[in-house]
């Protein structure tokens, strides 16, 4: 009796790949819960109830109340549903800017030094340092942090998509094409950008949780959203004030349920990897 040993490996790769998918599925479940609720929770858990201050957590309150008497787990959905929002604007933008910007620089030698200039630079400041400059002079508020962190997070992906654009350029099919006549403009619409885009879509979605957490630090830091969103910066610079008298819940479940949301992102980003590069199945 004999084994096929590539029998074998399309076993356990489909069976990697369906447990891929069920993960992925589930995390998608839980973004797209997060969204419902927000939008189905009544306002009223945002007015104050001075009758029901500073509660622990309980079966009427999950996540207890504020001394104002609020309800801290609509305030953290609200609040989660607000860094989605940001969170996506911010990296759908980054990925866009990203990867018009590395397709030219691949492209173009004289954009390539420009481009690759502004890359150095931006990569050279620390991220949270440029993200408070960019925001503190656009104004702050929600278009100052989006602004922001698009300027902050799309080098890194430029830069990829560039290296990527500069291998596809040099494979024999696209030197056969140049030769056949295409324009540079036909080589890039038709060869560069259907390579790049499993790519760039894998770097828009690693971009997104780390927008979410730097939305939250500068609003922590009160450089970011505006003070009377439900915002989950707000909410954890807020529970500053209250921590030491012991009403711990103020930040600890609302900075739990932030780092469950970007965790589950991140399982959402490493199940598209997988489904667009086969090859990582193996490994």
């Amino acid at each position: 009796m004999t084994t096929s040993s590539s029998g074998v490996t399309l076993t356990a790769s489909g069976g990697t790949q369906g447990r891929t998918m069920a993960s992925t599925a589930i995390a998608l479940a839980v973004l797209a819960g997060i969204a419902i609720a927000a939008a189905t929770l009544p306002d009223d858990g945002l007015r104050s109830h001075l009758s029901e201050r500073s509660l622990p957590p309980d079966l009427a309150h999950p996540f207890g109340t504020d001394p104002l008497g609020r309800d801290m787990l609509t305030r953290t959905i609200k609040g989660l549903a607000v860094s989605l929002q940001v969170g996506l604007m911010s990296a759908g933008l980054a990925t866009l800017l990203a990867a018009t910007l590395g397709i030219a620089a691949a492209l173009d030698r004289r954009l390539d030094a420009v481009i690759g200039g502004l890359i150095d630079m931006t990569l050279a400041l620390p991220h949270l340092v440029l993200l408070v400059l960019v925001s503190f002079a656009i104004g702050g508020g929600t278009k100052g942090v989006i602004i922001a962190i698009v300027f902050s997070h799309w080098p890194g992906l430029a830069r990829l998509v560039r290296a990527e654009v500069r291998g596809v350029l040099a494979a024999d099919y696209v030197a056969v094409a140049r030769r056949l006549g295409l324009s540079r403009l036909s080589v890039a619409v038709r060869h560069v950008t259907p390579h790049i885009l499993p790519q760039a879509l894998v770097g828009g979605i690693l971009l997104f949780p780390h927008a979410i957490l730097h939305e939250a630090a500068m609003t922590f830091l009160g450089f970011g959203l505006e003070p009377h969103k439900p915002a989950v910066g707000i909410l954890l610079a807020e529970s500053l004030r209250y921590l030491s008298a012991g009403l711990w819940w103020l930040g600890v479940l609302p900075g739990l349920a932030l780092l469950t949301m970007v965790l589950t992102f991140e399982r959402v980003a490493a199940g598209v990897r997988l489904t667009l590069d086969p090859r990582r199945m193996q490994e």
